[in-house]
C-alpha cells in the first residue's frame, strides 16, 4: 500500500475522482453579474412581410428574420434575465405577456416567438409614431427596457402637420428602436384571407399620400384644390408606397424625439449585441456554470498520468 501512496498516479486518479464528484455536487457558483429586463414590441404590419433578408441562402421576410434573431438572443442572455413580448399594428401596441425569466421559461418564450404572425394584426394601417408612443406609455411605470422593432414605413404616409408629440414622455424610460429591413425598396407580398400568397401589392393597392386633416402643401400648388371637398386635390396621388424599404432616417428621427437608442438589424448577431449594452444591464447575484473548470481539471489530471 505504501508504494501506491508514493505513486503520483494514485494521487492524480484520486484528485480526478474528487473533481468529477464536485462537478455534479457543485455545478454552479453564485457571483456578481448582470441581467436584463427587456420587452420587445414587434411590428406585424404588412410591410414586414417584405423579403429582403436571407437565412440558409433563402429569402425570408423581415418578420421571419426578426423572429430568428429573437430566438438567437434567448440563448445568449444570462439566466435571471427577463423578456416580455408585444406586437404593434395600426397605432396601438399590445403586450402579449409581461417579462418572464429566460431560462425557466425558454420553451414558452421560443414557442411564443415562433407563433408571431402578420395575421395577428387587428387593422391594416401602420402609424409607427403612434404605436411607439403607445408602447412607451405601456412601459412607463414598469422596470423594463423597451425594444421596438419596425421597418418605419407609415401607411398611409405621414402628414407632417400631425406628427406625434413625445415631449411628455421623452427620457422617462430606457429603450431602443431596431430598424428591420434593407435599404433598397422591394415588393410587398399580398395574401388572401386564408393566408395564401397571391402576388404583390401594386400602385393601385395602397394610398400614396395621407388624406387626413389639412394638406401640408400650398393650396396654389395642389391640382384640383377645393378647401371643403378636395383639400388634397382631385387628382389621384402617384408614388412608390407599394414598395418597401427600411425608413432608417425616420426611425433615427423618432429615436431623437423619444430619447431612445437606434440600431439597424443588419444580421442576427446585431440584436444580441445591441440589447446587452451597459445602459440596459441590471446588477444581480447570478448563478454561474462552473462545470467546465472541473472538467478541465479532470482532463489535466488524467493526462498527467500518461505524461
Amino acid at each position: 500500500m505504501n508504494w501506491k501512496l508514493k505513486d503520483y498516479r494514485f494521487w492524480c486518479l484520486s484528485l480526478a475522482l474528487l473533481a468529477n464528484l464536485a462537478l455534479f455536487a457543485f455545478p454552479t457558483r453564485r457571483q456578481a453579474g448582470e441581467v436584463y429586463n427587456l420587452t420587445f414590441v414587434i411590428d406585424i404590419t404588412r410591410s414586414m412581410n417584405a423579403e429582403d433578408y436571407r437565412l440558409d441562402d433563402q429569402p425570408v421576410s423581415r418578420l421571419a428574420f426578426v423572429k430568428h434573431s429573437l430566438r438567437e438572443l434567448l440563448g445568449k442572455l444570462p439566466c435571471q434575465s427577463k423578456i416580455g413580448l408585444g406586437v404593434f399594428t395600426e397605432r396601438r401596441s399590445t403586450l402579449l405577456f409581461e417579462p418572464v425569466e429566460v431560462c425557466s421559461a425558454y420553451t414558452e418564450l421560443a414557442s411564443s416567438i415562433d407563433h408571431l404572425d402578420w395575421r395577428m394584426a387587428w387593422a391594416a394601417d401602420s402609424r409607427i409614431a403612434g404605436g411607439l408612443l403607445d408602447a412607451m406609455q405601456l412601459l412607463q411605470e414598469r422596470d423594463s427596457a423597451l425594444i421596438f422593432v419596425s421597418d418605419g414605413q407609415e401607411a398611409p404616409p405621414l402628414n407632417p402637420r400631425y406628427r406625434t408629440d413625445f415631449s411628455a414622455i421623452k427620457g422617462k424610460l430606457k429603450g431602443m428602436i431596431i430598424g428591420a429591413g434593407g435599404l433598397r425598396a422591394v415588393a410587398i407580398p399580398k395574401f388572401d384571407r386564408n393566408g395564401k400568397r397571391v402576388g404583390v401589392y401594386g400602385p393601385d393597392d395602397v394610398p400614396h399620400r395621407s388624406s387626413f386633416g389639412e394638406s401640408d402643401l400650398n393650396p396654389e400648388k395642389i391640382e384640383g384644390y377645393d378647401a371643403r371637398n378636395a383639400p388634397f386635390g382631385k387628382q389621384a396621388a402617384v408614388g412608390s408606397e407599394h414598395l418597401s424599404a427600411l425608413r432608417e432616417g425616420y426611425l433615427q428621427q423618432l429615436a431623437l424625439e423619444t430619447g431612445l437608442q437606434y440600431r439597424r438589424l443588419s444580421d442576427a448577431a446585431v440584436l444580441a449585441e445591441a440589447v446587452r449594452m451597459p445602459e440596459f444591464a441590471l446588477p444581480a447575484a447570478v448563478e454561474t456554470d462552473v462545470r467546465r473548470y472541473y472538467a478541465v481539471l479532470v482532463l489535466l489530471l488524467l493526462l498527467a498520468i500518461f505524461i
